[in-house]
């Protein structure tokens, strides 16, 4: 049976993707930020995953780190003895005017966002064309295709996960190995929660469709991407936002 390997998969988006993949069967190896509260949530997700019938085990990591990543990389892969999907869900946000920004806010969004997402295609890439084969998907944005105000670290790490998508690509695809990666809009989590029903209002009319994403809705498009049908779908940025911006 086939593993995937998730980053950022205790809550939100990255949760909903190990559930889905763990439906279409594979073994899930579930990274966590080393903290008690994450590793809390990582298990509950586990938990469900293993409803499905495979293995979930968890993986504590901070992926901003290389080091770490070489860790985890090398213990999933004795542990469940390949990995076959990876998915870069994991990342942060520190918002804030561009020329009031500080140094280490810019730094720190550019550590866990891009840096995370060099460690893992580098580590676990080279096991899957060790394999001679791989599904790997990054979740980008739609500030890193469009901008945002507020944002220029966030938009510049997620700008930067489209080109980094795209060179692996070239690289590893003749060794079987496919790299893609999926832009979400605006999408129903506990952060669009918080803002205001004018925040809400004025985010939406943006959108074609009138609504918010689910979180279901990026997972079922990293699900296509990591499955046989995407088989021939490499280097690609799929935008999945409503119809944003059209």
């Amino acid at each position: 049976m086939a593993t995937a390997l998730i980053t950022g998969a205790s809550q939100g988006i990255g949760a909903c993707i190990a559930l889905r993949l763990a439906k279409d069967g594979y073994h899930i190896a579930l990274n966590h930020f080393p903290s008690d509260s994450d590793k809390a949530n990582a298990e509950k997700v586990a938990q469900q995953c293993r409803e499905f019938g495979v293995n979930a085990e968890l993986f504590a990591a901070n992926v901003a780190d290389y080091s770490q990543c070489e860790t985890m990389v090398q213990a999933v892969k004795e542990q469940f003895g390949s990995i076959d999907a990876l998915v870069n869900n994991a990342g942060i946000t520190k918002d804030g005017l561009m020329i009031r920004m500080p140094e280490e806010q810019y730094d720190a969004v550019i550590a866990v966002n891009q840096k995370s997402v060099f460690n893992m295609l580098k580590l676990a890439g080279a096991v899957m064309v060790r394999q001679k084969h791989g599904r790997i998907v990054s979740l980008a944005s739609v500030a890193g295709l469009y901008g945002n105000p507020g944002q220029i670290n966030y938009s510049a790490s997620k700008a930067a996960i489209i080109g980094m998508t795209k060179t692996a690509a070239k690289e590893l695809g003749a060794r079987g190995i496919t790299v893609n990666a999926v832009a979400p809009g605006f999408i129903q989590t506990p952060m669009t929660d918080a803002l205001t029903e004018e925040q809400r209002s004025n985010m939406l009319k943006l959108v074609s469709m009138k609504r918010y994403g689910e979180p279901e809705e990026i997972a079922s498009v990293v699900s296509f991407l990591c499955s046989d049908d995407a088989s021939y779908v490499t280097g690609q940025t799929i935008e999945i936002s409503g119809g944003l911006m059209m």
